[in-house]
């Protein structure tokens, strides 16, 4: 059912003729336009018109209840104060080279902008150009990690991606970010070859977290190729910054990365560290809706798609100057070549992160996973009919759940968030999985076959004890359940697998181990595991007790 507006509902509870208004009735498929009309007026004593594309008959009448039963009717709307507004534009006068904001609905969540909470924003990339007007007390703080100013931008494509989270909104001058009430912090990672050390990456990560960023932008990506481990970059170090993040409150928002940084292209895989779980992978979306080559696909952690064509933010005024007859200084048209019609999943990223902080800035309480959900959630489906040919219908690896929609997300936020799962990050073995302490538990979780696939806990057996665990995971997917042995530390790695101790492979979504008796005492794991496309929530189970001695 739709909602009223608030206005239209206060009308409908004043008495008398408070109720008298302007109608729309809808005319049944069946029946005859006219002959409801005629209807209509003899009820009501005034004059009615038709509209035969809409198949309504409008009039003035005293009440709605004066024409609900009438024969033909299928339904009566009161129109009078039901109405819509233009939505936010900003006065910016270059907003309108921004093309990108008006297609993920960035301002049509407001009339005006409202105040919000502010929300930290971590910009991990090359610096900022800290002069530039658009950051005047937008940054909140700021560090060099590869020596060096952190406000000091060579390169620029920091301040391009900060550019576009937080560049001052509605004041008269140059762009508009899209987290108006965003505070930034500013970690500078980048060294003057481009290269970008991970070490640098994980500290800048942790600082960022420790100084109350709830979103963390990487506008970054290494190799990822799980056919040839040779040329796959995964670091457990990345994964171990990017986990800290997430365990303190942040989400974590990286683009998938570009094919003409990878051994071919389009690359069929998210780069590192987008394919980590709880990271949002953002691809790119040309202006025409397609998906550029550039944009990496991935069945698996590409999980939004948002604009990272011809994309127009902030440059450092030290790289414009270099054409100085050019008017728009410190801004991409001025810079250099690659940046004046600026494309990359880099320059997506940044939207996402930034919707990110508006909700955050909406709903300050949300986890990182509740974020997640509403942004990928509510993104618009790309599909041929919008222009993406080779997409199709719900999640793809072109587009993941599809393009970035700010308004749906937001308007989700107050009610529409699922549950938080209280238990994460337990993605793994080891010192990261909780330990459920007594003889009989029962835990009610979420888990995610794209973004949080894995489950574990610990549970303490002494030798001899015997423990039987039960599992619904989601209705209508695939759920695992397995059992495994101390000394553990990660149960996808194939050298593991001799202590895996008990499983449950059933298909559907309940699994149950029996009686395992524990052959020696210590912290055994129980792993929660969804198998097959789905996510959702899922209850786990068990039972310990010890064997009578003989």
């Amino acid at each position: 059912m739709r909602a009223l507006p608030v206005f239209l509902v206060l009308a409908l509870l004043l008495p008398g003729t408070a109720l008298a208004g302007r109608f729309a009735i809808g005319v049944d498929e069946g029946a005859s336009l006219e002959d409801v009309a005629a209807l209509v007026e003899a009820r009501t004593g005034a004059r009615a018109t038709v509209d035969e594309g809409l198949r309504a008959v409008f009039v003035f009448a005293p009440s709605a209840a004066v024409l609900e039963d009438l024969g033909g009717v299928e339904y009566v709307e009161a129109l009078t104060g039901l109405t819509r507004q233009l939505a936010f534009t900003p006065n910016d006068p270059l907003y309108s080279r921004q093309w990108h904001l008006p297609v993920v609905r960035a301002f049509d969540s407001w009339l005006q902008l409202p105040t919000l909470l502010s929300t930290r924003v971590a910009v991990i990339d090359s610096g900022i150009d800290g002069k530039h007007p658009e950051f005047r007390g937008r940054v909140a703080a700021a560090q060099s990690f590869v020596g060096g100013s952190p406000w000091e931008d060579t390169q620029g494509h920091g301040t391009f991606v900060a550019g576009e989270i937080a560049a001052a909104t509605g004041n008269a001058q140059g762009i508009a970010g899209l987290a108006f009430p965003a505070q930034l912090v500013i970690a500078k990672v980048t060294r003057g070859d481009r290269n970008i050390p991970v070490e640098a990456e994980a500290k800048a990560i942790r600082w960022a977290v420790d100084r109350g960023a709830r979103v963390i932008n990487l506008s970054l990506a290494g190799v990822r190729d799980p056919d040839d481990s040779r040329r796959d970059s995964y670091s457990k170090l990345e994964a171990a910054a990017v986990a800290y993040a997430h365990r303190n409150g942040a989400l974590v928002v990286a683009a998938v990365g570009n094919g003409d940084q990878m051994p071919q292209m389009p690359w069929p895989f998210a780069g590192w560290p987008a394919a980590l779980p709880h990271v949002v992978g953002v691809s790119a979306l040309a202006r025409d809706g397609d998906v550029p080559n550039f944009s990496n696909r991935d069945p698996f952690y590409n999980d939004i798609a948002a604009p990272g064509d011809d994309i127009y933010s902030t440059l450092p005024r030290s790289v414009t100057e270099a054409r100085p007859s050019c008017a728009n200084q410190g801004y991409s048209d001025c810079g250099p070549f690659e940046y004046r019609r600026a494309e990359g999943t880099s320059f997506a990223a940044p939207l996402v992160s930034a919707a990110a902080a508006l909700i955050l800035s909406t709903k300050p309480g949300l986890k990182p996973d509740q974020v997640s959900a509403l942004l990928t959630r509510t993104a618009f489906d790309v599909t041929p009919a919008t222009g993406c040919s080779r997409c199709r219908q719900e999640r793809d690896q072109l587009t993941g759940w599809g393009r970035l929609n700010v308004a749906e997300s937001l308007s989700y936020a107050p009610f529409g968030a699922p549950p938080a799962d209280r238990y994460e990050t337990n993605d793994d073995a080891g010192a990261s999985a909780p330990r459920l302490y007594g003889n009989r538990k029962q835990i009610t979780a979420t888990i995610d076959f794209w973004d949080d696939q894995i489950d574990v806990y610990s549970v303490r057996l002494e030798k001899g004890e015997k423990i039987s665990a039960t599992l619904r995971g989601p209705a209508g997917h695939d759920s695992n359940l397995l059992l495994w042995k101390p000394g553990t530390t990660e149960v996808e790695d194939p050298a593991m697998q001799k202590r895996r101790a008990a499983q449950s492979l059933k298909p559907g979504s309940l699994e149950s181990i029996r009686s395992y008796r524990a052959p020696v005492a210590g912290w055994y794991f129980l792993e929660v595991k969804i198998s097959s496309p789905g996510s959702g929530t899922y209850v786990l189970g068990f039972t310990k007790r010890k064997t009578a001695k003989r």
